[in-house]
């Protein structure tokens, strides 16, 4: 990916979405001839000139400091995953850039790992690795987000999913939400290994196949993992409301996450996963390979 183009669409955005009055500036007029702030605006909250400014909005983020980053990202109101994808945008390593060469690797999930999920009885799980690939899951996880084993390996993505397979559709009843998610995990994982032909290439798939995800690409919203809840419908056991967590796993690779949903206990969701978890599928499907 361009990353000069890329930082510019970025800062660009971010300025779109703020009004004056969201950072205490007057509003001079009741016509603007762009959304959001202007230039010289959100220069005088960073307290730089608005030369310095515009060439770091054009792309050019050579030699910036990250003073200077600190205080844009400031003037921005960015949150701590923005912060951490203009950084990655602006001040790419090579470090980073000789990283991206070795992603391209097929991820592994180690067998202690995979002893974990199958022990954990009663909670869905799965391991998602880079570019949101599904890696491993147990019976629940199965059970209730569909049957990764019968999948060819390729389609084990869960922006694939949410995007192209109807089934997902159906099952997330904040669908948008979901698919948001998912676009704005992608951007930040791109913003990090800006190299990585694996990830252009989904981007360019789900780009020709989904209006959705072309125009929710194009918004440049990045976020990181983390926890929440999720209203589903399950074609087995209905609707219920799962809290979901995502957890670094420790190791060698940094980008595998381990993923678990549950019920509050004594909730009518808790007693769909029971119900569930009779249903659910024999096979102990953390066993599977990619």
């Amino acid at each position: 990916m361009d990353l000069s183009a890329e930082l510019s669409e970025f800062l660009r955005s971010r300025r779109a979405r703020l009004k004056p009055e969201d950072v205490g500036l007057p509003e001079f007029g009741r016509h603007r001839r762009v959304p959001g702030l202007r230039r010289e605006e959100l220069a005088q909250l960073a307290g730089v000139s608005v030369a310095y400014y515009t060439r770091l909005e054009q792309g050019n983020g050579r030699n910036v400091s990250m003073e200077v980053l600190d205080a844009i990202a400031r003037a921005l109101r960015l949150n701590d995953s923005e912060r951490a994808h203009l950084t990655h945008l602006a001040k790419p390593t090579a470090k980073k850039r000789r990283h991206a060469a070795a992603i391209a690797r097929p991820q592994h999930v180690r067998p202690g790992l995979r002893h974990l999920l199958d022990s954990m009885d009663g909670v869905p799980a799965l391991v998602v690795g880079r570019r949101l690939d599904i890696l491993a899951w147990n019976r629940m996880g199965r059970a209730l987000l569909g049957d990764f084993a019968a999948m060819d390996p390729d389609e084990r993505n869960v922006a694939r999913l949410v995007f192209l397979w109807e089934n997902t559709r159906d099952l997330y009843q904040d669908w948008e939400c979901k698919a948001t998610e998912v676009v704005s995990l992608l951007r930040l994982y791109a913003g990090c290994y800006p190299d990585d032909p694996k990830l252009l290439a989904l981007v360019g798939e789900l780009s020709v196949k989904s209006d959705e995800f072309r125009s929710l690409w194009a918004a440049h919203t990045v976020a990181d993992k983390g926890h929440g809840t999720k209203r589903l419908r399950h074609p087995l056991v209905g609707e219920m409301t799962l809290a979901y967590e995502s957890l670094k796993v420790a190791g060698g690779d940094p980008d595998l996450v381990l993923v678990t949903y549950h019920a509050e206990p004594g909730s009518a969701s808790a007693d769909a996963l029971r119900l569930l978890a009779q249903w659910g599928v024999d096979e102990p499907a953390a066993a599977a390979r990619k």
